[in-house]
């Protein structure tokens, strides 16, 4: 499956690393791609992974879905 959200409160690549790092890190997550520009991240991930997951993961980094 693949999921997009968009993700507010990034400014730069180190914001994106950590992003990345975050949703890699939620139990299922495949691969996660962050487009800054579009303030945006695709999260590929197995049928176990909740977008409320997602959203924790996301959040905890310091992020918030919009």
């Amino acid at each position: 499956m693949k999921t997009k959200l968009s993700i507010d409160g990034m400014s730069c690549e180190h914001c994106v690393k950590q992003v990345i790092k975050a949703l890699e890190e939620v139990a299922g997550v495949k691969k996660a791609k962050v487009n800054l520009k579009a303030k945006s991240a695709e999260v590929d991930h197995g049928d176990a992974v909740t977008l409320d997951a997602l959203k924790a993961a996301v959040s905890e980094a310091g992020y918030s879905v919009v």
